[in-house]
């Protein structure tokens, strides 16, 4: 099991400096920019530390970090906007919440990286790797083909609706999977739920409304959350296609993936990439995605 001590003041300070002044404050109306000034009292920032602390050793987060404002945005140049595709959600969240968040996913990309746990092919919302590494790997598979004097092919995928559908019951048993203690799993078997937003767009505001499902796209710990979902689909894939002989490279990133694969026939690759998307989509199912 992986130890989880207390969290320090050096944490939050090494986390609120990377934080951008120029983000919108939330229903607090407190921004990154007074934050900074509040914790540079050391007993202001001490009582921030304990707050996360207790946080984590009751399991418990608090109703009112779980209050958030969506922001509905139309997205330029639609020639329509009667879908809710036209629009994008921007979500702002409470910013004393927001910093504990941000000081946690820190916490959790260490312990999932020191233990190994992610896939290799996910590389985007994760400490040392990015989008680069995309572009990278790709161009080296590509390359190892013409060795081979074989074609590359590559089918990409989008996981609809994926953050809104994300199973809580499951996602706590991965965290147990990814060997985090009880007490971190009580705490987001917490931190999921009972969690309330309201709307606002130009001038309009809307009351609350309860956001119970999946994990919201705009909270901090969203993508590591999601990073952690994916990871068990990943490992659970990529022994299934081995099981089939199918010889199937993935890279992820969040919610949209490759599928790529190698052979001197397309035919022969188009068959291999549709059936490995068919094994896909299948345990995609099984996650309630």
């Amino acid at each position: 099991m992986s130890s989880w001590p207390d969290f320090s003041e050096e944490e939050f300070n090494c986390v609120i400096v990377n934080c951008s002044n120029s983000s919108a404050p939330g229903p607090d109306k407190l921004s990154w920019e007074y934050l900074k000034c509040i914790i540079k009292d050391k007993l202001c920032l001490k009582n921030i530390v304990s707050i996360a602390n207790t946080c984590i050793k009751l399991g418990y987060w608090p109703n009112y970090f779980k209050k958030s404002t969506t922001i509905i945005i139309p997205k330029p140049n639609k020639s329509s906007y009667n879908s809710l595709k036209s629009f994008r959600l921007i979500v702002l969240l409470n910013m004393m919440g927001k910093l504990i968040e941000n000081v946690i996913g820190e916490r959790l990309q260490f312990h999932i990286i020191l233990n190994n746990f992610i896939h290799q092919s996910q590389l985007k919302e994760l400490k040392f790797k990015s989008i680069t590494d995309v572009g990278i790997a790709l161009t080296h598979f590509i390359c190892t083909g013409w060795i081979k004097n074989m074609s590359t092919s590559t089918l990409a995928f989008d996981i609809t609706q994926f953050f809104p559908f994300l199973n809580h019951c499951l996602l706590s048993s991965i965290l147990g999977k990814a060997g985090f203690k009880s007490k971190i799993i009580n705490f987001f078997s917490n931190y999921l739920v009972n969690r309330k937003t309201n709307y606002s767009c130009n001038c309009f505001s809307s009351h609350l409304f309860d956001i119970n499902v999946g994990v919201g796209q705009g909270l901090a710990l969203s993508p590591i959350l999601s990073a952690l979902y994916l990871s068990l689909f990943f490992h659970i894939l990529e022994k299934h296609l081995k099981n089939l002989n199918l010889k199937i490279f993935t890279l992820s990133f969040v919610d949209d993936g490759l599928l790529i694969t190698q052979s001197k026939s397309f035919q022969v690759s188009n068959a291999c990439l549709f059936s490995s998307y068919n094994v896909a989509s299948k345990l995609l199912s099984k996650f309630g995605l």
